[in-house]
Parts: structure tokens; C-alpha cells; sequence
């Protein structure tokens, strides 16, 4: 996996600092910053920059490998964490861990506590490649509605070549809101609001909230008729496989307006570990419900893409929907995907897939 953390020496600073490690000369799409700190020195085993009088040394051999990223400091800390890898076009900020969704397989657990890091976040984003696109994730974004619209509002006054792709449980909006949305402009950003079933009752018990399905809609609806992009997500759990040509359906009478469709296969982590064996539903032993939907989506016109699953468990003429869509600080390729010839254009795996493989069939294709 690429690191998100940086072994570094300490700086005198009592309160978080947001920096740009510059490594070389001058680039159009950076143009110097107060933040920029720039390369002094390179040893074999690290890289030392310059802050403001102060030796900054960071745990790295190469200089090209964080050249131009964006990275927060904390007071008393020998950490550097990358907000923003200039490299790569994954980057994700984590706004909050509060969340008022428990859904049986989450990735990211949520937590009672809230560390308020928008204005650091804001910081960066200034500081962002150019063209950059970030996604904004939690816990729940809109628990905090108001820094969220206020951190993405001036972003797109100041930064408006700026991408943003917002995950949202979509429980959170209200008619006041749509001002906000609309200003943000629909080329910019990218709502990603997850639905579990078109059955109210299982999808409430999935994301574990009484009246969770009926606020959706809702919101959905709020969105759609603003303009907003959307993408609607779904993970394939043996809970909803069966009825997913009728989600299918039901999106293409009920949610016309959206983007398009992603199904996701699930990650073994989080509260998805506890569940793993009672909900991975292995497709590559068996296809058929998905390709039902997708086929069923087709025909009603709703585009369709799917996340998290190796080339190699889907039908090849499924295999153009499938996306190389885990994010590179997470994703790994099992021994088998050595020597298959579509590995660049495969997802491969989570770094915390079960070793087994869980996949019934795969192999190099």
C-alpha cells in the first residue's frame, strides 16, 4: 500500500500547520504559496526541507513521490499525514467520524467524538494541484452541514478547478439547502448517496435507522429536481443480490435523474469484518442477479458501473462496467494477477481482503 503517513523529525509549532513539500523548480499549475517549503537536502533514506529556519526531515528516498503534495503537521508529532498526493488522482479528506448510520458492513465505524479540522482542510485545498479532483467522506459530511457548504462555497470561489466527489448518506437535506447545492454547480460536484434495497424495510435494517429510506427519498428528490450530479451507490450483500433487478426497476421509474448507478462489492474491514461471512456474496461463483440488473438497467437507460470487483469474477461482457475503482493507498493484486495481461485496467483487491481469496474463481485472464 502507499503510505498516507510520513515519518518525519519534529517542528517547533504549537498548533497544526498545512504545508506543499516543493522538490523542484517551478511548475505553472503551482504558484508559490506562504505554505511551500522547499527541498534543502536529499540523503538516501531522507529528504530534508526547509521551514521557515527550521529543518524539516522527512522519512523518504525519493523526492518525486511527494513532490508538490499537501501535507498537515501537528504539534508535538513526528508524523506527516498526506492530505493531498500531487501523484494521485485518490485523495480523500475525512471531514468527521460522527455518523447517524450503522450499516451492517461499514468500512469506517463511526465515532461519538469530532475533531473540527475544516478550516485546516480549507487550508489545503488552496494549496491542491490544479484540476485536482477530492473526495469528501466521513461519518457523515452533513452532520456538520454548515462548515461542509462553507469549506465547499469557497473552494469554488477561489479554487474553481477544483473536483469534489461528496459521500453523503443523503439523510441530511433540506429545502434551505438547495441554494447551497445549486451554487456549487453540478459540473463540480458529485454527490455519492448510498441505497441498499428498494425495499424500505431492509434497507432501513441494513443502515440500522428506523425511517431512514423514507428521508432519502426525500432528499433525493430535493437533489434531483436542484440538478444536483448524482451517484447512487449499492452494496452487494447476500441481504439485497436477489432483488437487485427489481432495485433496478425501481430506480429507473423512481430516481431517473441520476448520474448513473454503482454496484459495489463489500470490503472486509470495519463492521464489514464482523459480518463477512454471513453477507460477501461471491460473484464470481455466480453473476446472474447482477447481470439481470445491469441488463434490466440497461434497457431503462440508467448507466451503470461496478466498483471493487477483479476483472477476473466478471463475465467478459460485463468486464467494461467494472472500474479500477479501490483507491491506490488501498489496493493490492493477489500472487494469481501476476501475470494477467489486464491487470492495468483491474481493480485488483482491498489490502485487507481476505488472503483466501473469498472469490470462488479467479486466474489471470
Amino acid at each position: 500500500m502507499i503510505p498516507l503517513r510520513l515519518s518525519c523529525s519534529r517542528l517547533p509549532i504549537d498548533t497544526p500547520i498545512v504545508l506543499r513539500l516543493r522538490c523542484s523548480g517551478t511548475d505553472d499549475q503551482f504558484s508559490a504559496r506562504g505554505n511551500d517549503v522547499w527541498l534543502t537536502r536529499a540523503e538516501s533514506s531522507h529528504l530534508e526541507f526547509d521551514v521557515q529556519g527550521f529543518t524539516l526531515s522527512v522519512k523518504i528516498e525519493d523526492p518525486s513521490e511527494i513532490d508538490g503534495d499537501v501535507v498537515l503537521m501537528f504539534p508535538q508529532q513526528t508524523t506527516l499525514h498526506r492530505l493531498i498526493r500531487a501523484n494521485s488522482a485518490h485523495n480523500t479528506l475525512l471531514v468527521t467520524e460522527q455518523c447517524d448510520q450503522a450499516c451492517i458492513m461499514c468500512s469506517q465505524p463511526p465515532k461519538k467524538r469530532h475533531a473540527d479540522m475544516f478550516g485546516v482542510f480549507s487550508e489545503a485545498l488552496q494549496i491542491a494541484p490544479f484540476g485536482a479532483a477530492i473526495g469528501i467522506s466521513g461519518g457523515e459530511p452533513l452532520l456538520h452541514k454548515e462548515a461542509l457548504f462553507s469549506m465547499l462555497l469557497n473552494a469554488r470561489r477561489t479554487r474553481p478547478d477544483l473536483l469534489f466527489h461528496v459521500l453523503t448518506n443523503g439523510q441530511h437535506f433540506d429545502k434551505e439547502d438547495m441554494k447551497d447545492v445549486e451554487e456549487l454547480d453540478p459540473k463540480h460536484v458529485l454527490w455519492g448517496i448510498p441505497l441498499y434495497s428498494e425495499n424500505s424495510c431492509l434497507h432501513d435494517r441494513i443502515v440500522k435507522k428506523n425511517g431512514a429510506f423514507a428521508r432519502l427519498m426525500e432528499s433525493l428528490a430535493l437533489l434531483g429536481r436542484s440538478g444536483a450530479r448524482i451517484e447512487l451507490r449499492t452494496v452487494l450483500l447476500r441481504s439485497n443480490v436477489a432483488a437487485l433487478e427489481d432495485m433496478a426497476v425501481f430506480v429507473s421509474r423512481n430516481l431517473a435523474f441520476i448520474d448513473y448507478w454503482a454496484i459495489m462489492q463489500m470490503e472486509n474491514i470495519g463492521f464489514g469484518r464482523r459480518v463477512w461471512k454471513e453477507e460477501f456474496f461471491d460473484n464470481s461463483a455466480n453473476f446472474a442477479p447482477i447481470a439481470r440488473a445491469l441488463d434490466t438497467a440497461d434497457i431503462r437507460g440508467i448507466e451503470t458501473t461496478l466498483y471493487n470487483f477483479p476483472l477476473c469474477s466478471v463475465p467478459e461482457p460485463y468486464r467494461r462496467r467494472s472500474l479500477r475503482s479501490i483507491s491506490d493507498w488501498k489496493n493490492v493484486y493477489m500472487a494469481q494477477c501476476g501475470g494477467c495481461s489486464a491487470r492495468p485496467l483491474c481493480s485488483g483487491f482491498f489490502a485487507w481482503h481476505p488472503k483466501n481469496g473469498a472469490f470462488s474463481k479467479l486466474g489471470a485472464i
